[in-house]
């Protein structure tokens, strides 16, 4: 890059020598802004002036455009003292004060830096860079000012000159990077690595001086060969030494644990062409003139880096077996290199009509936002490529640590964020030191300082959306957990309606629940509970264990008249204990299904009626003849299908009857008859349906979906 103009001269004489630069009127005034303040504001002007010089060169150069310059001037001028409520300044262009309050949000970021020291996590402070800039301009105005700074750097006490140089290695060099921005990436780390690193550093350099003059007759000897094999190719080229610098010599060495002399790409050439076929027949040329060496050879055209960085690379062994590293791209290639992502903001200021600018851009803050420098190229670009960008607010806590949360949160889910704990006990919060709401949701850059009490204490409309404490799915569920594992009264009563409904549904009134809990691994009635409300155990495994447990258990006095005989199954599956070949029937009075307790009464006539153990009329026979009543069970086969009445009770509509019956064959239930009574005084319909199921399982599954039928108000199993 160029170095600045004469640091003598005024801002009005630097612009009138300075290059014609588009849309110059903001930068006219704040030149002459300056020069009108300078006497005003004395030695720190003058002495902050050639800095500002160099550092407008710079922006100039990184095309970015007359605003970015008139912002350093007017960042610069509040620097040294002049009041930001001058009228001037208020008179400037939005985009010039817009430009000048993200560089005074920079310095808010410099300041969390310092009081943090280099111990790491300074990705956190990149992102809270990016989230609290408006105007991405302004990461240009910061490093070309921090460039311009570590230039003049040898001038510093050592202890402020590598405080400069760490903060350069950790937050502007990467950003750098991820930009594209060569031409101060490479310098950037140089000085820094110059500073922090000086004897590593000066033994480099030293190797790279030693012999010079015959590296670089070498070079030329290279250069005029490779020229004279392009120009018999008919490939027009433009071909220059590529200056190898020392931070990335040094990385190099480090990666491949190789000497110095051991590398590669200490002599290297660079190729421009016009486009990407030529790319590639120049790289024909270029193995066919010298033996390439395997595995050096990186195609970035075809499969860019993540900051789209293009060019071919390739090793080979040079005249008189040196190795040369030799890098071929476009001239549009070389020039988004070189400027990276600045470059587009010429078009924007000069009103071009670049198609992909505004992607670009927002490709651009995502690329900033990168989670760490070691991240995989190809994953940064799988995901630039979407172009979505994540809507995040970046927060401090007290001590300067960098949280992100989704656009939206509060600082209740800021709680949550730092600790579940911290999140129950929060009473209120302050936002830059102002007590705000627990619903009150921060800007990014904002400092939260959470206030809590001594005892855990959520509460449950944290959870109720409307009332807006919680946005974040993660801290609702912390909240939602707490409440399970402590309102132990709540899930009881929550657990036993569930139950509660699942028995009338399926008509299980007089179910014994004693033995159940060991049925789940439990201890207790509550335990299975509690176990219902939290959704551990649905009520349908519940019911299913109950109408096992109703079963009788064998009968423990022995039939003392005769021999027992072998149980017989009948025709319906049902176990007559101690008789054989008698006819059965299902009585139509209850109709049991397999599960539930049963008990038999021998007719006259018609074998033996099976009943439910809880059957009305088969206490009544009972209480008749109790002789008649036998014991009888299911057996292992199950009838193909048993009759059951089914009553579902809703609000009476259009298509009701429809959208049931679709309900009932979907569920592979044989319909056999339906009575319907309308109320229409009250809208309500009731209808009953006599189906045959296969067994409980499917009756309780058929129960569930009419249930969820609309306008249906109950569907249960009638006895």
């Amino acid at each position: 890059m160029k170095r600045p103009s004469d640091p003598r001269l005024t801002l009005e004489h630097w612009l009138a020598a300075a290059p014609a630069i588009g849309a110059a009127d903001a930068l006219v005034r704040a030149c002459a802004l300056a020069d009108a303040r300078a006497a005003a504001l004395g030695p720190d002007w003058e002495a902050r002036r050639p800095q500002l010089l160099a550092t407008l060169d710079l922006i100039r150069e990184l095309g970015v455009g007359a605003e970015a310059m008139a912002g350093a001037i007017v960042h610069a001028l509040i620097e040294c003292g002049l009041s930001a409520a001058d009228p001037e300044l208020a008179a400037l262009p939005a985009d010039v004060r817009n430009l000048v309050e993200g560089q005074q949000a920079a310095e808010r970021v410099w300041s969390l830096y310092a009081a943090r020291g280099s111990t790491g996590g300074t990705e956190g402070l990149r992102r809270l860079l990016l989230a609290i800039i408006r105007d991405l301009r302004v990461v240009f105005i910061l490093l070309a000012r921090q460039l311009v700074q570590m230039r003049a750097a040898a001038s510093r006490p050592d202890e402020e000159r590598r405080a400069l140089a760490q903060l350069t290695a950790d937050i502007h060099a990467p950003l750098a990077n991820r930009l594209g921005i060569w031409q101060l990436k490479w310098e950037l780390e140089d000085l820094a690595f110059r500073y922090l690193q000086p004897d590593v550093y000066k033994r480099i350099a030293h190797l790279l001086d030693e012999r010079r003059g015959d590296r670089e007759s070498w070079i030329a000897e290279s250069r005029t060969m490779l020229e004279d094999a392009l120009a018999k190719a008919g490939i027009k080229a433009d071909i220059a030494g590529r200056p190898k610098h020392i931070y990335s010599i040094w990385r190099k060495m480090q990666k491949k644990g190789v000497e110095f002399s051991d590398l590669y790409d200490v002599r290297a050439l660079r190729i421009l062409v016009d486009d990407i076929a030529n790319c590639y027949a120049a790289l024909g040329v270029v193995h066919s003139l010298w033996a390439y060496i395997p595995g050096e050879f990186d195609d970035y055209i075809a499969s860019p880096k993540g900051n789209q960085y293009q060019s071919l690379h390739t090793a080979v062994v040079g005249p008189h077996g040196k190795t040369l590293e030799v890098q071929i791209r476009t001239h549009e290639m070389h020039r988004h290199a070189e400027l990276g992502f600045a470059a587009h903001w010429r078009y924007k200021e000069g009103g071009g009509a670049d198609a992909s600018f505004e992607r670009k851009i927002a490709w651009m803050r995502q690329l900033l936002e990168g989670k760490d420098a070691r991240e995989d190229d190809a994953a940064l670009l799988a995901g630039f490529k979407t172009e979505v960008i994540e809507d995040r607010v970046y927060l401090l806590t007290p001590k300067g640590l960098v949280v992100d949360l989704p656009r939206g949160a509060t600082v209740l889910d800021f709680a949550y964020s730092i600790h579940t704990d911290v999140g129950h006990r929060c009473r209120g919060a302050k936002v830059n030191g102002r007590i705000v709401p627990l619903t009150f949701q921060p800007a990014s850059g904002d400092r939260i300082e959470i206030l809590t009490g001594k005892t855990i204490e959520p509460r449950r409309d944290w959870l109720s959306p409307h009332h807006g404490y919680l946005a974040t799915h993660r801290a609702r569920e912390k909240v939602r957990t707490w409440f399970k594992r402590i309102d132990h009264a709540q899930n009881l009563a929550a657990g036993r309606a569930l139950l509660d409904r699942e028995l009338k549904r399926l008509a299980l009134h007089h179910a014994n629940m004693d033995m159940l809990p060991a049925r789940f691994q439990l201890r207790t009635q509550e335990e299975l509970l509690e176990a219902l409300a939290l959704g551990d155990i649905s009520p349908g495994q519940v019911a299913r264990a109950l109408h096992e447990s109703l079963a009788p258990p064998p009968s423990e006095t022995p039939q003392a008249p005769a021999p027992p005989r072998a149980p017989v199954r009948g025709r319906d599956a049902i176990v007559i204990e101690g008789v054989g070949n008698l006819m059965t029937q299902l009585a139509k009075c209850c109709q049991p299904l397999p599960g539930d307790a049963v008990a038999g009464f021998i007719t006259r006539g018609r074998g033996v009626s099976v009943h439910r153990a809880d059957c009305k009329q088969l206490a009544r026979l009972r209480e008749r003849d109790a002789g008649r009543v036998i014991e009888v069970e299911w057996g292992e086969r199950k009838e193909h299908a048993y009759e059951v009445i089914v009553v579902v009770r809703g609000y009476d509509r259009k298509w009701l009857h429809k959208d049931i019956t679709n309900v009932i064959a979907a569920a592979n239930a044989h319909l056999i008859a339906i009575n319907t009574q309308v109320d229409r005084r009250q809208g309500l319909a009731e209808m009953n349906f006599a189906l045959r199921v296969t067994d409980f399982g499917q009756l309780s599954g058929l129960l569930a979906r009419l249930a969820t039928v609309p306008n249906v108000l109950e569907a249960r199993r009638v006895t």
